[in-house]
């Protein structure tokens, strides 16, 4: 089952970060000159906060070495492509959302071992992370920036082609995703269901505090609730493929697979409750907005 889950993780990450390219044009990047100092905050500010809430948790939760080690792996990961989701169902700014995602992995290839070592600098010990430097950014770059590349390769050549192809290898993914995690858990039920009760209230404390931490740092640059939600929803949710392919492709830590269910098990519940609470904020204070499928996709269209 190892090897199997060795090959799989990567192969699955590939086909999930295809499918970010392929939602991603020139015009989504142009956002990054009308907003600069909302995106550059969207991208910069989770690689500075979060490892902080993270070691704050894990002092305050006085979490094992190896739950602290899962815990801060996820903190230095980019954010994960269901925000995307999170923001269109909450009305928030997808387009936002999209090309912070996109930015985010295409960064990591280098800002996953800075943060990595930066963490390992201030704690004095290692987090388990034993590839160079060198050689661990050279193969995030190649794991994570070339699908995204070929992706929007693929967008620039036919723009029917990616949207229609776009869906399916997002819900391949995730399910590739699920089935990954259904085999970790299956692979030591018993280990899983232990570890659930330790790790889930510091999971749960962790997705909570970097979502508010995410809408207090956007209200500094934004009046705009919807941009507000939208950075909220960035920070808190991590890429739990990426993690995974990182732990147990990289590191050979199929414990922190174990963890990573767990995680996902919890951040999403709590952010489609995040959800519900801003559209019902949105219908409180005469600010919600409702965006039919057909006008919706003319100008997904329109904009790519």
């Amino acid at each position: 089952m190892r090897s199997v889950i060795v090959f799989a993780m990567p192969a699955t990450a590939f086909v999930l970060l295809v499918a970010v390219g392929l939602d991603l044009t020139r015009n989504d990047f142009a956002q990054v000159r009308r907003q600069l100092s909302l995106v550059l905050t969207g991208l910069l500010a989770p690689l500075v906060l979060l490892p902080p809430v993270a070691l704050l948790l894990v002092w305050i939760f006085d979490a094992s070495p190896e739950l602290a080690a899962a815990i801060l792996l996820i903190a230095a990961c980019p954010i994960g492509g269901i925000s995307n989701t999170y923001s269109y169902l909450a009305r928030a700014s997808p387009a936002l959302s999209v090309t912070l995602t996109g930015l985010s992995c295409l960064c990591c290839g280098v800002t996953i071992p800075i943060v990595g070592k930066a963490l390992e600098l201030a704690l004095g010990t290692p987090l388990g992370i034993e590839v160079p430097l060198v050689l661990l950014a050279s193969q995030l770059l190649l794991v994570l920036g070339l699908p995204i590349a070929i992706g929007m390769w693929v967008r620039s050549r036919s723009q029917g082609l990616a949207l229609r192809c776009a869906p399916t290898l997002q819900r391949v993914a995730f399910v590739g995703v699920a089935i990954i995690l259904a085999l970790i858990v299956a692979g030591d039920g018993d280990a899983f269901g232990r570890e659930f009760s330790t790790t889930a209230p510091l999971v749960a404390a962790f997705v909570m505090a970097s979502t508010i931490v995410g809408w207090m740092v956007a209200a500094v640059v934004t009046h705009d609730p919807r941009d507000r939600f939208t950075l909220a929803a960035e920070f808190g949710t991590r890429n739990v493929g990426i993690a995974t392919a990182i732990a147990v492709t990289f590191l050979g830590r199929l414990e922190f697979g174990r963890f990573v269910a767990v995680y996902a098990m919890v951040e999403v519940p709590l952010l489609l409750g995040t959800v519900a609470v801003f559209r019902y904020w949105q219908r409180r204070t005469g600010r919600h907005i409702g965006i039919p499928g057909r006008i919706l996709r003319a100008s997904l269209i329109d904009r790519r």
